[in-house]
């Protein structure tokens, strides 16, 4: 991972529910990602990696602990910024 220039970042509790503010967001990102890849043919090809790992969820209101969530994070070469999305049960970073 040090050749990558990547670390390991440790897990931590992500809310289940999405404010409105963070849905537009990951609209935003949905959008910005289709209309690059429309743009360059070769975007996708520019994928080098794909890392899956495994976080708690919680209740935002309860703070109840529930059941686990799989986190799949895609990182490319092209673009330093980092851009997430989630995703019912699931959270998807891309890089």
């Amino acid at each position: 991972m040090k050749d990558l220039g990547m670390k390991r970042v440790a897990a931590k509790f992500v809310p289940r529910f999405l404010s409105r503010e963070q849905k537009e967001f990951c609209a935003e990102v949905a959008e910005d990602l289709l209309q690059t890849s429309n743009n360059d043919p070769y975007f996708l090809k520019q994928v080098i990696t794909k890392a899956e790992s495994w976080v708690y969820g919680y209740d935002p209101e309860t703070k109840a602990q529930s059941s686990l969530v799989e986190v799949a994070c895609v990182f490319t070469s092209k673009e330093g910024t980092a851009k997430s999305e989630q995703h019912q049960g699931q959270v998807d970073c891309v890089f």
